[in-house]
């Protein structure tokens, strides 16, 4: 069985491997304060051009985004986020758990726009029991999305602007964030997202690390103070150092980083596969640019497929055609490509 149904389906790439082996009897301090972490971190701030970053490492992907929405959020506020957000549809509540109720918004592509943003807002505020209500504190955004699309720098910076005329956080979450930046089209650095984001993280779980997030802020008192709430919330790692080692080892080299080359392999054989759909004039339901795919598929399509690959059903498309996923990773092997691709072509329509 060969697997796409996602992309932490491997273990680590064999340089990340080797450099926690190389490294494994030296003495290091414990919780992140030591010279690995230190190293990933400065190495961070220089792709993102601003010295004075605050940089912080977690574990995962659901850990970094309770941890930072309840840090920067007051009791009574709230998370804006589209309705399909990681956050709202597949994190059991964790935000919610820590009091902060997630305002999902609909959105037909996965992402949220301006408008939307807006009227949420303003309907808040122009409602003269406002106070009754959780108020929004934030905007979460997926980059890419959920459904593998990307914003533009432009729609980032007419939304930054928003927030930050409006005492909104803008919060990025980069779980995928190597296949976004990496995409065809994709306008966005990490500079950028340096700049118009309150937070955000780099994540290495899907590409590439064993484990790990990599939380960048820009607010001075959350450099300061956001260790606290990594503690508190079960996120400090003792070992901290096998998270510093593995960014550091990811993204040194600048724009021909190995986070970089490892995020635009994935993306190159997912296109191969979105290809090999669109060749057999079976409809894609999104423009994925990144290295999640979404053919509709009949059910003998499906069955056909499942007898040699593992993919995942995602959604009804109409009454005959379900919307599937196929995941390409950091480590998808071109030849597994290759089959895949030649059992496409023989597909009944």
């Amino acid at each position: 069985m060969i697997l796409f149904n996602s992309d932490y389906i491997e273990g680590a790439h064999p340089a990340i491997l080797d450099a926690l082996s190389r490294t494994n009897f030296v003495q290091t301090p414990g919780y992140g304060e030591d010279k690995y972490c230190e190293e990933a971190r400065e190495i961070i701030r220089e792709h993102c051009g601003n010295k004075a970053l605050g940089v912080q490492f977690l574990v995962g992907g659901t850990q970094a985004n309770v941890t930072v929405i309840d840090a920067l959020l007051r009791s009574y506020q709230g998370v804006i986020s589209a309705d399909s957000g990681h956050i709202n549809v597949h994190e059991t509540g964790a935000p919610e758990a820590t009091g902060h109720k997630i305002i999902a918004l609909p959105s037909a592509d996965g992402r949220l726009s301006l408008q939307q943003i807006k009227q949420c807002y303003e309907s808040h505020w122009s409602d003269p029991a406002h106070e009754h209500t959780v108020q929004p504190g934030m905007v979460y955004l997926s980059c890419p999305a959920e459904n593998g699309l990307i914003y533009t720098k432009a729609e980032l910076t007419e939304i930054s602007q928003y927030c930050r005329s409006n005492g909104l956080y803008l919060f990025v979450d980069g779980a995928r964030l190597g296949y976004g930046l990496q995409a065809e089209g994709c306008d966005i650095t990490l500079a950028d997202l340096a700049q118009l984001c309150d937070a955000f993280y780099i994540g290495g779980t899907k590409v590439g690390a064993l484990f790990g997030e990599a939380v960048v802020f820009s607010d001075k008192e959350m450099h300061r103070s956001f260790r606290y709430a990594i503690k508190q919330h079960g996120g400090m790692l003792a070992k901290g150092r096998l998270l510093g080692i593995q960014f550091a080892e990811l993204l040194r080299g600048g724009t021909d980083c190995l986070y970089f080359k490892l995020a635009k392999h994935a993306n190159s054989e997912a296109m191969r596969i979105r290809r090999a759909f669109e060749e057999k004039n079976i409809t894609m339901w999104i423009p994925s640019v990144t290295n999640m795919q979404f053919p509709a598929l009949t059910k003998e399509q499906q069955k056909i497929l499942a007898e040699k690959y593992l993919f995942e059903v995602w959604g009804k498309y109409d009454e005959n055609r379900d919307i599937v996923r196929f995941c390409t990773s950091w480590a998808t092997r071109s030849d597994a490509v290759d089959e895949l691709c030649n059992d496409i072509r023989k597909l009944p329509q």
